[in-house]
């Protein structure tokens, strides 16, 4: 059996879906090529504030096409796609003949919080407060973090996007979306915490979202942290205070119960999906379903 160990990058092959264009992974990613009837796994070693877990996918199961690519004879990105064998299942759970009614929100703030010389760097003591004011990225470059996977799955299925920034700028722009998709969004700030919490039907799909307040100076084009995950005192958890904080859920990312639960506008997911997303279909099939389909699983 051949190990690849690295960090990866993933991109999206050629589609006349695919808008956002390529991603990086900060989880340990191996891809496992065994000589016996097994066939490849995905093992993904997902080590989120010192909190490890690893998850072995037979790539038999997954669907999309996740193809590696390598650079003298070392795994260096994957890249993925869909199947033009499961057409039917994207049709029934993508939005391609479908009102574009639904929207997810890429995280791109808490993109920027997990960059290098970033907020997790003074969670860390590598830096002072000087790490609390960070650049925008200016592209996707997605990681873990991110929930960069569940966002390029959706973006294959043709589902719209919109990120932290159109929010911050126009909360209005949730308006004409039926439902919002809400993915890791852990960074936001007071306006899109507001938009987000006033719209009327939000799907939280990703555990210890909405968790820590920041501002935003476009001038400069940063985001500061302003109050949440211990800042700037050890009792602040949530920076909004926020009743429906579902944090307790983040690390359990095998997802091999996963449930939708209640919320004052919408429901909530009791599991961090992003790599659940890559191989049940139920889960991609639930995201369109009413609040009450979705809590009688």
């Amino acid at each position: 059996m051949m190990i690849f160990v690295v960090g990866i990058s993933i991109s999206v092959e050629h589609s006349a879906f695919a808008v956002i264009s390529s991603y990086t992974l900060n989880s340990t990613v191996n891809y496992n090529v065994p000589t016996g009837p097994q066939g490849d796994i995905l093992e993904v070693i997902s080590n989120t504030e010192g909190k490890t877990e690893t998850q072995k996918i037979p790539v038999n199961t997954l669907l999309f096409n996740i193809t590696p690519h390598f650079q003298n004879n070392q795994l260096v990105s994957l890249s993925m796609a869909l199947k033009p064998s499961l057409s039917n299942l994207y049709n029934k759970t993508g939005l391609f003949y479908k009102p574009k009614d639904i929207v997810f929100v890429y995280p791109i703030f808490t993109q920027a919080a997990y960059g290098n010389h970033g907020f997790y760097d003074y969670y860390n003591k590598k830096c002072d407060t000087s790490c609390l004011k960070v650049s925008i990225p200016t592209k996707i470059n997605g990681i873990y973090s991110s929930s960069i996977a569940g966002a390029m799955a959706l973006r294959l299925l043709d589902y719209p996007h919109i990120t932290d920034v159109d929010i911050d700028k126009n909360p209005r722009i949730l308006e004409q979306y039926d439902k919002v998709i809400v993915l890791h969004n852990e960074y936001v700030t007071q306006r899109e915490f507001d938009a987000i919490t006033g719209h009327r039907h939000v799907m939280y799909l990703y555990p210890n979202s909405m968790y820590a307040q920041v501002t935003t100076d476009y001038t400069a084009n940063t985001i500061t942290l302003v109050k949440g995950h211990g800042y700037t005192n050890k009792t602040i958890s949530n920076g909004f205070g926020w009743k429906y904080d579902d944090s307790k859920y983040e690390y359990d990312t095998k997802c091999t119960s996963w449930n939708f639960f209640p919320a004052k506008n919408g429901v909530m997911l009791n599991c961090y999906p992003e790599y659940r997303m890559l191989y049940d279909a139920t889960l991609l099939q639930y995201l369109q379903l009413s609040d009450s389909k979705m809590m009688h699983k």
